[in-house]
């Protein structure tokens, strides 16, 4: 199993126009065949030391292996979403989890 969770940090985090766009695009990524799962969502109201709140958008996805999310990112669709949102955030942070 392979888990490659991205982290998103908006241009404009004060604007829903923004917010609303990236959320779309995401939704639109998680359909391509090679994920087996996937999770699009804000930041969870837990408040603890040790969490990170500063994201705006969380996309977490599931593949079955490494050569399925190495398809995953040359996808078309993968392609496409970059080139439409990528203006929308400012920073990006990326983590592999391999089982």
């Amino acid at each position: 199993m392979f888990v490659h969770t991205v982290f998103f940090w908006l241009r404009n985090p004060d604007d829903q126009a923004n917010h609303d766009a990236l959320h779309a695009g995401l939704k639109k990524l998680i359909t391509i065949d090679d994920i087996k799962v996937a999770y699009v969502g804000r930041p969870a109201e837990t408040r603890r030391p040790v969490i990170d709140h500063s994201y705006d958008i969380g996309l977490t996805t599931v593949f079955a292996d490494k050569a399925a999310h190495d398809t995953y990112q040359e996808h078309p669709t993968h392609m496409e979403f970059i080139a439409e949102c990528e203006h929308l955030w400012e920073r990006v942070q990326v983590y592999d989890v391999v089982e």
